[in-house]
């Protein structure tokens, strides 16, 4: 009996085994490679599959989906012989599974190496500055040559970027000191330009300032003489309305003089040459209206030079000395003031 059930349990056994290699169950997103005695029979889907135990194996089993690969630094030299470092990522997916099995033997390593052949041609067409400012023309170009290479090992390339590009460190200094230089030199063509504008408005505001106060003074000089040209005009009007004669113009010139003669810095006091006729002037006036002249006429000037030759000033010897002192003098004379009530 004993050997009869060690029979038993390896049948079992070795049914259980058949089972567990006959179905096949594959993962979504993935596939698997069938091969039969060596030889390629098909691909296996995700999903329950049933294969043939111990004729039909599993050769790879492949993920479909897309994938990510960083690239190390590759040094690569431009155009104006400079070596650069760059690293770069690429974004791939599995098309085709029996291609990517059995047309290359390792499509990663192949991707690396078309990828750093490629980045190497595209560099050296260019300088240094041109490849670090041409980072999405070297990613188009570079997609383009990996695509169409790695299409036949049902490989398709998405995305390829350049995560950094490393120039030489003594060209990274030269670099910081030319970009500081060029915004050293922004920052003094800008405040250049801000002085000048700012010289330029304040010049504009101190023309449009004087433009205004000199505006301002010839309107206030126009209204100034406006204003003296009407006050003349009434003066001249109302005097004219008030019809006066030449005996109350001469009694108002008599009445400014002691205005003229006032202040304490008045040490001479000249008699303008006209008093003399205003004051005969006056004199008629005021003798036409005397009680005690009986109408004769009063002179002022004799009763002022005579009042020392009698009480009652004859107006013979006033009136001479009156005429003797205006006819010795042609233009003007010091005399005293008249008294004036």
């Amino acid at each position: 009996m004993q050997p009869i059930i060690i029979v038993l349990i390896i049948l079992v056994v070795l049914v259980f085994i058949a089972l567990v290699k006959t179905i096949q169950v594959i993962p979504q997103a993935s596939a698997a490679i069938v091969e039969r005695f060596g030889r390629y029979t098909r691909t296996l889907n995700a999903g329950l599959n049933i294969v043939v135990p111990f004729i039909d194996s599993i050769r790879n089993r492949i993920d479909l989906r897309e994938q990510v690969v960083p690239f190390p630094p590759q040094p690569v030299i431009t155009q104006d012989n400079l070596v650069v470092n760059i690293d770069t990522v690429i974004y791939y997916q599995v098309t085709d599974a029996r291609a990517a099995t059995y047309e290359v033997a390792s499509y990663i390593q192949a991707i690396e190496q078309l990828t750093v052949t490629t980045l190497r041609n595209i560099i050296g067409g260019m300088d240094l500055e041109r490849t670090l400012t041409s980072r999405e023309e070297i990613n188009a170009a570079l997609r383009g040559v990996l695509d169409e290479a790695t299409g036949k090992w049902g490989i398709r390339v998405n995305r390829v970027e350049l995560k950094a590009i490393d120039p030489p460190t003594s060209i990274q200094d030269s670099m910081e000191k030319q970009m500081r230089a060029d915004r050293d030199k922004r920052a003094s063509i800008l405040q250049a330009e801000g002085v000048r504008q700012s010289e330029i408005l304040k010049a504009e505001g101190e023309k449009q300032s004087a433009i205004l106060r000199a505006e301002g003074e010839a309107k206030a000089a126009a209204l100034k003489a406006e204003g003296e040209a009407q006050a003349i005009r009434t003066v001249f009007e109302s005097i004219h309305a008030g019809d006066a004669d030449q005996k109350l113009l001469a009694y108002q010139y008599l009445q400014m003089l002691p205005k003229l003669a006032e202040g304490d810095a008045n040490k001479l006091w000249i008699v303008p040459s006209e008093i003399g006729d205003a004051l005969k002037g006056l004199s008629g006036a005021m003798g036409n209206f005397s009680p005690v002249n009986g109408g004769t006429g009063f002179n002022p000037l004799s009763t002022a030079k005579g009042a020392g030759n009698g009480p009652t000033g004859g107006p013979t010897d006033g009136s001479a000395n009156g005429s003797h002192g205006h006819n010795g003098n042609n233009g003007t004379e010091r005399r005293e003031q008249p008294p004036i009530d």
